[in-house]
């Protein structure tokens, strides 16, 4: 029976260059790494739990992916976009709206920010909210699901 999902990899074309990034992201330890393969290694959160492969290849065989980081909500609501701002990272929201403020994807209901990787892998944090869903309502500013769930008690 499946538990979860143990790891994920994504493709980069430096891997020095990926891994200085990578190292940067909280939660992330690195904890392998082969020179001979081109290959990382980093645990996300706890070690044994979740592994992040990144492997070097070359720029013609990368194909961007998305992963998306559990985080807490209230991390993603009041520090993530000023932590990636302090790593020079732009981050955006799923509607692409020109701001950098995380959005509720009502159907589940979840918080979300993305930013990309220096190869144009697309990352998000992500956390879930407490309650039930509204896939009427798609994807919304965070204040407006708020607005939402006490007019709806």
């Amino acid at each position: 029976m499946i538990k979860g999902l143990f790891e994920t990899h994504v493709y980069v074309k430096d891997l020095v260059r990926a891994i200085e990034f990578y190292s940067e992201l909280p939660g992330l330890q690195q904890c392998h790494s082969d020179e001979l393969r081109k290959v990382a290694f980093f645990w996300v959160g706890s070690p044994k739990k979740f592994m992040l492969g990144i492997w070097e290849m070359p720029e013609t065989e990368l194909k961007p992916r998305h992963f998306a980081f559990e985080c807490d909500r209230e991390w993603i609501l009041n520090e993530s976009v000023n932590f990636l701002q302090s790593k020079n990272i732009r981050s955006y929201n799923f509607l692409k709206d020109g701001t950098e403020r995380p959005m509720v994807f009502c159907w589940m209901p979840a918080i979300a920010i993305y930013f990309e990787d220096p190869d144009g892998n697309v990352l998000e944090f992500i956390s879930m909210l407490d309650g039930e869903g509204n896939p009427a309502l798609g994807v919304v500013a965070y204040d407006d699901w708020i607005k939402f769930k006490r007019e709806n008690k």
